[in-house]
This record gives C-alpha cells, structure tokens and sequence, in this order.
C-alpha cells in the first residue's frame, strides 16, 4: 500500500494553520485530497481577505478557528499536527481515537520521499544548542563544492515545499537536490520515525522544553530517536548523554581531544590549536571566523556529517573560513567604545549559555573582565548548571526578565533590571576597552519580546544608540 492510498477516502485533519500547517495545507490539496484545518485561534490569517482567498483556492479544505473542535480531531483517521501545539497541554490527546495515525510535516515528507524510485539524501541534526549553525554551515559547504544541498525542517522553508504534485503522482523527484539538510526540534522528533538519513547528529543534551517534555531522561530518549533512522551516528565525546544506543551503528565523533584514526578533534601545534582527522591536519583555528570552542564543535561536526555524506574533506576545508555564522548567535556588534560587544539572543536555554561562556571565556585576557546579560523566561528550567562559571569566568552579571532574579540568586553582586536598555546602560558604565559585554540570556523571550531576534536587534540597537555612548 503507497502513502496515497493510505491517505486516499480518509478523515484527514491538519492542527494548526501558521507556515507549517498551510504547507501540509498546499501539499494535500496538491494531491486531490479533502481534509479539515482546525487551529484554535479566532484568525490565524493576517486579514480576512486572505482567509477568504484561502477557501476560494481550496475548496476542498474545512476551515474551523477559534477553538479545538472536539468531534473533527476523534473522528479523524490521520492527523497532521504542527510542532509547536502541546498535544497534551492543549487536551488534544485524549480526544484522539487509538487507530488515529499522528504525524508532523517531516513524518509526511519522509513517507512520500520514501516511495521514490530514487529518494532525496538526507542529513539530519538535532541538539539543544548550535543546530542551526551546524546545518547553516552544512549547506553553505555542500552548496560551495557544487551540490545542490537545501536546508528544511527547523530551518528554512517548511519541508514539504520541496515536493511539487507532479512528482509524487509520478513517483519520481525532479528537483535537483543532492541532499536535504534537515535540522529537528524535539517536538518535530516526537512524531518521526520514517526518515532514512544518511546521517544523523545529536550535538549536545541540556535543560529544555521541559515545561513540555516534563523529564530530562524524555526529552532525552526523544532526541536520540533520530539514531535509528540513520545510517551513520555522528557523535560529540565530549557529551555521553547525546550518543547513539543503536547497536552497531557506524560512528564518526567529534571532540576538543586529540582523535582517533577515523575521527575528529584538536591538537596543538606550534602553541596553535588545530582542527584534526585522525592524524590529519585540517586547520587551524585561528583562521576560522566563529571564535570559541562551542564553535569549534559546531565546525566538526558539519565536517563529520559532510564526509559520511561522501564529500571531500578538502574541499569542505577550503570554503570553511567563507561562512560567517548566524545572526543573533554569538555575533559581534561594531561599536566605537574598543568594547568587545557580543549578541548571542539565540542562546533560549542554559546550554547555550554554558556554551558561549565556555567557549568565549578562554579568548578574554586576563586584565579585562567579562559583563553577562541574562534572563528572561526559563521555561521551567534548572539554572544551577550555570553556577560555577557564572563564580569563576562572569566579573558582573545583569539580570533581567521574568527568571532574571533565579539567575541572579547563583551569584552574590548580581545587577538586575527591568529592561534591555537598562541592562545595556548598566554594562557601558562598568565596560573598559578590552572587557567584553556578552548578551546570552539562558531563557526565552517571549516575556519581554516577541522572539530571540527583536531581542537580539535591540541589544544591537541600545549598544549603539549615540545618547548612550557617555553612559
């Protein structure tokens, strides 16, 4: 029985209707299929005319808002759910008929994709932290050495965009594209379990999303669910928790030791540390352009996914210094106070906070300090983590937002405000020349902004205000 068929004559349901749900929206109606769109807010369209556009263009589609509409979600014979919506938390789940098939978009993709005579190639990653560096960096190498490789999932456009009706009804892909570079959240990992990628990556393990996955040991065993679906387990020594439990799985590690044949890790050479294959020198890290050891672990392992890919590790080498990071993740801010000023507002939760501080830390010399801005919602998490290297590496922290004083209560001076701006005031009053003014919140946003970006944009735009300039 083909997916289609499976499909075809079904009570089909899609929960949810933002970028994700109107994906699966355009895919199904491109295959002839009828199918209901509940999401439970009153207009998840910007205006009406675009909802009515909407149903004049799918008339085959049930739109139902402003609520979870109880008897569609237990009749339904397959239901689609965006990976934002808590099945839980919502009272969805109990609703749901045990015979009901439950899926996300990557679920659906990788069923089709499957039924190719010749599927797309595959390289998923997941991890708490640097994933979307990680992935960013993958495509930016396979697209340089002359592969047509698309970023989807997490990341990018939704998946699904990268099938076009003709091709399923044929069987065949015709899209050009030699591998789908595919970053998942744990929440899209909660409803997969078809993919068949070449490789597959869990880049580290910390605190997160446990408001929804409860335990770390659940949202642990959720991440390394990606293992079995690939080929090849990309693994990090330098964290046990993230490694593949699929017995003789093939493996290719990354670490910041010396490696073994076949792995990757650093040396030094010449008082220079160096990136290594086994015993082959790759590069040095000072001629890469993200700094720090977090990101000398993101290098690796797009490295290690690329060569299990069967891409040159060479030519992979020689367009690294070419890729200049992601916006809001570690990234410089110009100023004209000699102030090493960093916006690292992607780092939502303590790991990438940990991350940024161990790797960032290492590059401060010793007669200037290191100011910490941090806070905001910590979405239930377990900041102690944070407590040795906020006492041993942090000269000031500022805290702020709605955990900002449970960040605070690990150090003995911290400074907490009330906004941004006041935080960035308070750092220009203590910052000299040299020191370095690090905004990494270990929490999410969405108390104060509306995401980690319009975060990220105003600290940008408070450490260059000019009134500021003689705070």
């Amino acid at each position: 029985m083909t997916w289609l068929t499976a499909f075809k004559g079904k009570n089909i349901v899609v929960l949810g209707a933002g970028m994700t749900g109107l994906s699966c929206l355009r895919f199904l109606h491109g295959q002839g299929l009828s199918f209901a769109v509940n999401d439970s807010r009153e207009m998840p369209f910007s205006n009406v005319n675009e909802y009515v556009q909407f149903e004049h263009t799918y008339p085959k589609a049930q739109f139902i808002f402003g609520h979870w509409q109880d008897n569609i979600i237990a009749n339904a014979d397959i239901i689609i759910a965006s990976p934002g919506i808590d099945l839980d938390k919502e009272g969805i789940a109990e609703l749901i008929d045990k015979r009901c098939l439950v899926m996300g978009d990557i679920e659906l993709f990788c069923l089709v994709n499957n039924s190719f005579a010749k599927p797309m190639n595959m390289l998923a990653v997941t991890g708490s932290n640097g994933k979307s560096t990680v992935v960013s960096l993958l495509a930016h190498l396979g697209q340089s050495i002359g592969f047509n490789a698309a970023l989807a999932g997490n990341i990018g456009e939704p998946i699904l965009e990268l099938l076009q009706p003709k091709q399923v009804a044929n069987n065949q892909r015709q899209l050009p594209v030699d591998m789908i570079i595919v970053e998942l959240s744990s929440f899209q990992l909660e409803s997969l379990s078809s993919m068949q990628a070449i490789a597959a990556s869990v880049l580290n393990l910390s605190d997160d999303h446990l408001d929804r996955h409860k335990t770390l040991a659940n949202y642990q065993a959720i991440k390394q669910s990606i293992y079995p679906q690939a080929q090849i387990a990309v693994e990090n020594r330098e964290d046990p928790a993230s490694r593949s439990l699929v017995v003789g799985q093939p493996i290719i590690s990354f670490g910041l030791d010396r490696p073994e044949l076949g792995q990757f890790g650093l040396t030094d050479i010449d008082k220079k540390q160096v990136l290594m294959f086994g015993e082959q020198v790759v590069i040095a890290l000072d001629k890469l352009p993200l700094a720090g050891m977090h990101n000398a672990l993101n290098y690796m392992a797009a490295l290690a996914l690329g060569y299990s890919a069967g891409w040159s590790l060479s030519a992979m080498t020689e367009h690294l210094v070419s890729f200049t990071g992601l916006a809001h993740r570690c990234q410089r801010v110009k100023s004209e106070d000699q102030v090493q000023w960093i916006n690292d507002s992607k780092a939502t939760n303590v790991g990438a906070t940990l991350a940024a501080l161990s790797g960032l830390a290492p590059t401060i010399q010793d007669q200037n300090k290191l100011i910490l801005i941090a806070g905001g919602d910590g979405k239930g998490a377990d900041f102690t983590p944070l407590k040795a290297i906020l006492n041993s590496k942090v000269d000031q922290l500022i805290s702020l937002g709605k955990d900002g004083d449970k960040v605070a209560s690990l150090v003995n001076n911290a400074i907490n405000v009330t906004s941004l701006r006041a935080a960035v005031q308070e750092a220009k009053k203590l910052a000299r020349p040299g020191d370095m003014v690090l905004l990494s919140p270990a929490c999410a946003s969405i108390d104060m902004f509306k995401n980690y970006m319009v975060r990220g944009e105003q600290f940008i735009a408070a450490v260059q205000a000019k009134e500021l300039s003689c705070l």
